[in-house]
């Protein structure tokens, strides 16, 4: 059967402007496995909470990242894909779960190049129902719409895959050789809901503050647990000292308690301690994007120098790191050899 790989990665609003931003968020927001409430409820809380004003605001902060040739997310995961393409024979196209380019144009594409066999190679290194889960379910609903013969399979999250971690490392060597008083691992935060929604178990997750740290099944489906375990995999190959680095959470949206410490807590804390010289590591993006660029590199570093911080530097993402497309690689030769192993628990749960 004839393959082909899909990248997917979140997406990006087509241009900054109002009306870009306020379509991208509607369909970014009114999925249900980002904002999990009933649909009128969510419908309601969108489009007469949220979109009224986020749309400008938002709109403001692309326009201070955006390039000429447009969204860095876009931009970036496009290279990924030309140079992955270049480094295997079968077939590679990209798609975002919301926007353009489209899941649609992707399968659609796979399909016309003569792919019935796809591996789904989620740009998101840890499981989470509101990045991977939704990107599985929806090329799938797609992929049965549009190419009913299209196999699917999925790329299991790689948050501690001995390549992953390397490319990570290799792409972060340079910042750590300075010197700097703290490294924060910026993660992007989810609802602690969702972490409870996602617990495979059903009486694991957050049930008590050391969950992460008792193995547990419910740590396949467990962004929390990952997270630590990229953490935990980047310091020991990065030879990082202990108590020179702490985990955090960022980007959080509503009143709902979401996944503690919070970034933008963490960062006047951390410089009031004595912390002056900060480094900062967005493990939870490959691809340079709003939240690690504006959030951190520009909000999160005025934060800080507020707080009587010194120095802070944003370790860039790994984007196009020969390593990290030298690990796109061998998931791609796995699958092509036969060796890939389905992943995804979640998302198979959910169908």
């Amino acid at each position: 059967m004839p393959k082909g790989v899909l990248l997917v990665n979140l997406g990006s609003p087509d241009s900054p402007s109002v009306r870009d931003v306020r379509k991208y968020l509607r369909e970014f927001l009114m999925d249900g496995r980002v904002l999990d409430m009933p649909w009128p409820i969510r419908f309601c809380v969108v489009n007469f909470a949220i979109l009224p004003t986020r749309p400008k605001e938002s709109g403001h902060a692309y326009e201070k990242i955006w390039t000429k040739d447009g969204s860095p997310l876009v931009v970036t995961s496009k290279h990924v894909q030309a140079a992955l393409q270049k480094r295997v024979s079968v077939p590679v196209e990209l798609a975002m779960r919301y926007q353009s380019p489209s899941i649609g144009s992707g399968v659609t594409n796979l399909s016309a190049r003569g792919a019935d066999d796809v591996l789904l190679i989620p740009l998101f290194p840890h499981y989470a129902m509101s990045s991977c889960e939704t990107a599985v379910v929806r090329v799938r609903e797609v992929a049965a719409r549009l190419a009913p013969r299209m196999k699917v399979m999925v790329q299991a999250p790689y948050y501690d895959a001995p390549d992953y971690i390397t490319a990570l490392a290799a792409s972060a060597a340079d910042y750590l050789k300075q010197d700097y008083d703290h490294l924060l691992f910026s993660f992007h935060g989810i609802p602690e809901r969702h972490i409870r929604k996602s617990d495979i178990t059903g009486c694991h997750c957050l049930t008590v503050p050391d969950c992460c740290e008792i193995a547990s099944p419910a740590h396949a489906t467990c962004y929390r647990a990952q997270c630590f375990k990229t953490a935990a995999a980047f310091v020991a190959k990065s030879g990082v000292p202990a108590g020179k680095y702490s985990v955090s959470f960022q980007s959080r949206l509503g009143k709902d308690p979401w996944l503690k410490p919070y970034t933008d807590y963490e960062l006047p804390r951390l410089a009031q301690e004595g912390k002056k010289r900060m480094l900062v590591l967005c493990p939870t993006f490959v691809s340079d994007c709003l939240e690690t660029i504006e959030e951190i590199g520009m909000r999160g570093c005025e934060q800080f120098m507020r707080a009587s911080g010194k120095e802070f530097t944003r370790i860039p993402c790994m984007n196009e790191h020969p390593l990290w497309i030298a690990a796109l690689e061998k998931m791609v030769e796995r699958f092509t050899g036969g060796t890939a192993e389905q992943g995804m628990a979640g998302a198979s749960r959910v169908n």
